[in-house]
């Protein structure tokens, strides 16, 4: 078992949820701030504060001071002005923190003051449109807040409305857009990740369990193939939840929750083509959320349904997994330190 500390982000208004964010090495977790539905984790570039989202009916985000210890002292809370924030990340300029208000669709932004507490938004933008899914896309959701690696555009990803949108960050906070992206009708783009060298981009589609590649540059993005997160003819429902990126831009991890696996990519063509290489189970029940280890050698699924972290070794790629899952409540978000 690995002496790692992480933090781990959860729902506590689900039955049997946790208290709010846990801290510690994953055999020694234990609760370092008690908060409503801390669903989404950050922390600032120079790790002194921590912000999460409060996905609640009436949305807030939380700023935290970090202790030596790894404990958190509340700063304060704002509101994002939205229902359900599901997701947030903070500004290359360290300047402001934007969410993601799923529900409501819509995105927020927060001046980040000096001692890192929020002030009160500086911008709020209302999304609109629909989808296909009648279920799922009867009005705009928006799923995540993204920097690109040049730290010079942001887009959120709209699953509601098949959109990421793509703007520039004024000194004010507003938010100034720049393009569109249309994913295919129905897809429900949900989490988004760039290539660290290469101009281009990978949207994982949590409706139709697909995976969108683009090239970009200037802020704009063009699909060149579309992937499925799943072997051919795989039963059942699926919806894919997370997508990260190997450091060396070669592999991408997609987590599929109704198959419970995690999807490997390995990326080719100057990083515009992708070929499904792995399958592997995630090691519990509808996984939500992946995170490397800070030397990536190492990979975290959060299994939301069935209360578990399970660890993965990383090798040439493709992943195996390393001992027993560690149970903690509602694991949905997992920020090693």
């Amino acid at each position: 078992m690995t002496s790692e500390r992480i933090y781990v982000g959860s729902y506590t208004s689900q039955a049997g949820g946790g208290d709010g964010i846990a801290f510690g090495p994953l055999d020694g977790l234990a609760t370092v701030a008690t908060v409503a539905d801390p669903s989404f984790l950050v922390r600032s570039a120079d790790g002194r504060f921590l912000y999460a989202t409060n996905e609640g009916e009436d949305g807030n985000v939380s700023a935290y001071a970090v202790q030596a210890d790894g404990a958190l002292e509340l700063l304060n809370q704002q509101s994002t002005g939205g229902v359900h924030p599901c997701h947030l990340d903070i500004d290359p300029s360290g300047r402001y923190l934007l969410s993601a208000n799923y529900t409501s669709g819509s995105v927020a932004v927060h001046p980040i003051d000096a001692d890192g507490s929020l002030g009160e938004s500086a911008h709020f933008v209302q999304r609109s449109g629909t989808g296909p899914n009648a279920d799922r896309q009867e009005g705009p959701h928006a799923h995540q807040i993204a920097f690109d690696p040049a730290g010079a555009y942001v887009f959120d990803v709209d699953l509601g409305s098949d959109t990421v949108y793509s703007s520039t960050l004024a000194d004010d906070g507003s938010l100034q857009e720049v393009d569109r992206l249309r994913i295919h009708p129905g897809a429900g783009p949900r989490h988004l990740v760039f290539h660290p060298t290469a101009g281009a981009a990978y949207v994982i589609n949590e409706l139709d369990s697909t995976l969108t590649v683009c090239s970009y540059a200037d802020g704009k993005l063009q699909i060149v193939q579309t992937a499925s997160t799943r072997p051919a003819d795989s039963p059942g429902e699926n919806f894919p939840a997370e997508l990260l990126i190997s450091a060396d831009g070669r592999f991408l991890y997609g987590s599929n929750r109704g198959d419970n696996t995690i999807a490997v990519f390995a990326i080719a063509d100057g990083g515009l083509g992708v070929e499904l290489v792995q399958t592997i189970g995630s090691g519990g029940d509808w996984p939500r959320h992946l995170a490397f280890s800070n030397d990536g050698s190492r990979l975290y699924a959060a299994n939301e349904r069935s209360d578990q972290i399970a660890t993965f070794s990383i090798a040439d790629g493709l992943l195996t997994q390393t001992g027993e899952p560690v149970s903690w409540p509602k694991p949905v978000c997992i920020l090693p330190v």
